[in-house]
C-alpha cells in the first residue's frame, strides 16, 4: 500500500505517545479546542479505542458533535487490550487500508485533522500493521506526547527515532507534567532540546487529576494558548 497523497485537503497532526496513558487525549482535545477558536475548521478522530469511551465521548463534544462517535472512533474494542489483541478474539480482520480510508475520508471534510493514536508506536492494531505503519500510510505530522518524569528521555528518543523511519521528518515533542515530582523532571525538556532543537520540545505543567473534562480542557486552552500555537505551528 502506497502511502496517502500530499493532494489531501486537511492538514492532518497525528498525536502519538511514548506509551499507554501519557496524555495523548488530553493533547489532542486542546489542540482541537484551540484551533476551533481560532477560527479554522478543525476535527478529531481517535480510529482505534480499547475499554472505555470516555476519550471518544470528548472529542465530540469538544467539536460539538460534528462527527458520529462510529466515524469518530471507527474501530472499538471493549477490552482494554492492544486492538489485535481483541480483533482476533470477536474473529475481525482489520487492515491498513480501511484505517487509512477511514482518516482519509474525514480529513476531506475539514481543514484540520487532530488524529490520536493508540498506545505507543509499536501498538499492533490489525494482522501486519501497527501504529507507526498507520502513520507511515498517512501524509501527517507528529506530535509526541511523554509523561516529564524519568526515563522520558530514552522512551522519546526512541519514538522519535521511529517516527523517522517511517518518513516522518516533522515531529515535535510534548511533555507532560505529573503529580509526582522526581529529580529529571527539571532537566528532561533541556536534554531533549539538545537533541531535538529547541523549537520542537514543548512542557505543560500538571493539569489536574480532571483535566480531560471538556470544560477543563476549555478552560486550559485558554491558558496555553501561545503553546499550543506553537505546537501547531
Amino acid at each position: 500500500m502506497k502511502p496517502a497523497s500530499r493532494s489531501r485537503t486537511a492538514r492532518i497532526i497525528f498525536v502519538t505517545g511514548t506509551d499507554t496513558g501519557a496524555g495523548k487525549t488530553l493533547l489532542a482535545g486542546l489542540l482541537l479546542q484551540h484551533l476551533r477558536q481560532s477560527g479554522i475548521h478543525a476535527l478529531a478522530m481517535k480510529p482505534f479505542c480499547s475499554g472505555g469511551t470516555a476519550d471518544v465521548r470528548l472529542l465530540s463534544a469538544i467539536q460539538d458533535h460534528e462527527l458520529s462517535e462510529r466515524e469518530i472512533n471507527p474501530f472499538y474494542f471493549p477490552e482494554p487490550v492492544a486492538p489485535l489483541v481483541s480483533a482476533r478474539k470477536h474473529g475481525r480482520e482489520i487492515r491498513l487500508k480501511d484505517a487509512v480510508g477511514a482518516i482519509q475520508t474525514v480529513a476531506k471534510r475539514c481543514d484540520y485533522l487532530v488524529v490520536e493514536g493508540s498506545g505507543g508506536l509499536r501498538v499492533p492494531l490489525g494482522e501486519g500493521f501497527d501504529v507507526a505503519d498507520l502513520i507511515q500510510h498517512v501524509y501527517c505530522e507528529a506530535v509526541v506526547v511523554a509523561k516529564n518524569r524519568l526515563g522520558v528521555i530514552n522512551h522519546t528518543r526512541m519514538t522519535v527515532d521511529g517516527l523517522w523511519q517511517s518518513g516522518v521528518k516533522k515531529v515535535k515533542i510534548v511533555l507532560m507534567g505529573t503529580e509526582k515530582k522526581d529529580a529529571s523532571m527539571g532537566t528532561n525538556e533541556e536534554i531533549l532540546s539538545e537533541f531535538f532543537g529547541k523549537k520542537n520540545v514543548f512542557l505543560l505543567g500538571y493539569l489536574g487529576k480532571n483535566a480531560s473534562r471538556r470544560q477543563v480542557v476549555l478552560d486550559t486552552q485558554k491558558k496555553l494558548k501561545k503553546t499550543l500555537a506553537r505546537i501547531v505551528g
